[in-house]
């Protein structure tokens, strides 16, 4: 009789993505992990910890701060580095505002969300970072089930599918030449399902904003918007008080929440596995045209 304990899909993907981010760190000379304090990156970083036990993580991680962050995710993401010793990066949007490399919006529907790319790209070029991993995962969004692991980006940042290596085998091709570099996704394999049980079977913290609480909102479209300074409010629009959470967390003037009571991870993963809505639906980032996340990832943002 055998001893040997079965290894379910979520093993199977936690030593993939451990497999992808030592490749990484054999391939490239300056690496960096993208963090937005959401639960995909949380998972990812978990993963660099679990790939280099017990040694310290030996990349940081970069945080492009938009300055309309919930400040639970600003909190979370500030105690993850205390707690763990990583090296944390912050660069701010309203540097890249101030320098004039980009105009602000203005508007009922005017986000920063956009102009993270000229901000990610300015930080990858001054810190000659050769490859940022991401949280990206195959059944967000179309346009990131096209990606690979290893996605390739040109001098300036952009994204060409005819620049893109096969990946026959988990054979990973980093080769690039001088001023290219890579956006690498450890977790692509996974869904949000995945995510959820994943972080359930290895008790990994999240930040509260995951959990029903009470919270002032507006609805506009559909969507459910918390009341921040960052958003602006139309005259027919109202605040109320109402029992939400996030599925996904981004920058607050386009992230929505959705009703909900799930107050722990048993109950967000009947929930998600109840839901018919996909998990970026309340993003409006990604409304903005019918290719608006392919256009950023040809831009450098994804």
């Amino acid at each position: 009789m055998s001893n040997k304990v079965p290894i379910n899909h979520l093993r199977e993907l936690e030593s993939e993505g451990v497999y992808v981010i030592r490749e990484v760190v054999s391939q490239f000379e300056n690496p960096v992990m993208l963090f937005s304090g959401g639960k995909d990156s949380i998972v990812m970083f978990h993963l660099a910890r679990k790939a280099f036990y017990p040694a310290k993580v030996p990349f940081p991680l970069m945080h492009i701060d938009t300055g309309h962050n919930f400040q639970e995710t600003l909190d979370f993401r500030d105690w993850l580095a205390q707690e763990t010793g990583v090296q944390l990066i912050v660069r701010y949007v309203q540097d890249s505002i101030d320098k004039g490399r980009v105009v602000e919006e203005t508007g009922y529907s005017a986000s920063r969300n956009k102009l993270q790319t000229v901000t990610l790209l300015d930080a990858i070029e001054e810190l000659k970072i050769d490859c940022a991993m991401g949280g990206g995962r195959r059944d967000e969004e179309k346009a990131r089930a096209k990606e690979r692991f290893f996605s390739h980006r040109d001098e300036f940042g952009q994204w060409d599918p005819k620049n893109q290596r096969p990946e026959l085998w988990n054979l990973f091709n980093g080769r690039k030449n001088l001023g290219e570099h890579f956006r690498v996704f450890p977790i692509s394999n996974w869904t949000e399902m995945d995510v959820w049980q994943y972080i359930l079977l290895e008790n990994i913290a999240i930040p509260s904003l995951y959990f029903s609480h009470e919270r002032e909102v507006f609805e506009r479209d559909g969507v459910l918007y918390a009341k921040t300074p960052f958003l602006k409010m139309k005259d027919t629009e109202k605040a109320e008080k109402r029992i939400v959470r996030f599925r996904t967390i981004g920058d607050a003037t386009c992230t929505g929440a959705i009703e909900s009571v799930a107050s722990s991870v048993e109950d967000i993963i009947r929930e998600v596995a109840a839901t018919r809505i996909t998990e970026r639906g309340g993003r409006a980032d990604d409304k903005r045209s019918e290719a608006a996340m392919e256009d950023r990832k040809i831009e450098g943002y994804f």
